[in-house]
Order: C-alpha cells, then sequence, then structure tokens
C-alpha cells in the first residue's frame, strides 16, 4: 500500500483503549450539476498516548494493521480547539486589566451641567 497521510478532526475519542476516529473529509464536483460536494470518510487511528481529545486536527498515516479495522497512526495534532480558547480568554483578560489599570489612574471629566434661565 502506498504511503497516505490524512488530515481530519477527530470525532469519537474515549470508547476504546488508544484508539479514537478520525473523519476526513474531502470535496468533490458533481458530474452533471458542477456543484461542490462534500465527502467524508471515518478511519480507526491508533493513540499510543491516548492525548486526543474531540475536535482535536490531526494528520494521520498509513501503517501495517495493529487491529482488524485500525491501519492508520497519529502523525501529529495540528489544531487543538481547547488550547486556541485558552489563549484567547488570556488575551482578552490581558486586555481587560490593562484598560483597567489605564482608566484608574485618570479622573473621569464630567462636563459642566447648563441650567436653563
Amino acid at each position: 500500500m502506498p504511503p497516505m497521510a490524512f488530515t481530519g478532526v477527530v470525532t469519537k475519542v474515549g470508547f476504546m483503549n488508544k484508539t479514537a476516529t478520525v473523519t476526513v473529509s474531502r470535496w468533490i464536483m458533481h458530474p452533471r450539476t458542477g456543484k461542490r460536494i462534500e465527502r467524508s470518510k471515518k478511519y480507526l487511528t491508533h493513540d499510543e498516548r491516548n492525548e486526543l481529545r474531540h475536535g482535536d486536527t490531526v494528520l494521520i498515516r498509513n501503517c501495517p494493521p495493529i487491529s482488524a479495522r485500525k491501519r492508520f497512526k497519529l502523525e501529529q495534532i495540528i489544531k487543538r480547539p481547547d488550547e486556541e480558547r485558552d489563549e484567547a480568554h488570556a488575551r482578552m483578560a490581558a486586555a481587560a486589566s490593562k484598560i483597567n489599570a489605564q482608566g484608574a489612574g485618570a479622573t473621569p471629566s464630567v462636563p459642566p451641567t447648563t441650567t436653563a434661565a
């Protein structure tokens, strides 16, 4: 079998030890209408350290059969949504504390009120 590497999203993890289900999607053109159609296939992937989480984007590569249906190994974790969310929260918290620190030293300016006579 020639070497194959696919990029996909982890859709199921934690039900089997050292195994995750990775969904690989691709786009094809419909022969008659010419519209793009998304096709996907699920692969059982060997995760030696049980480090994958649901929603991770990963690179998987084919290998000799590990079990009856498992023929791919985890090559690399490309993106983790949890880490991106934590980084975004940290950036927002830093920006908020910076704004609060700048606002604490300045006195608010109140426009004078005018009264009609």
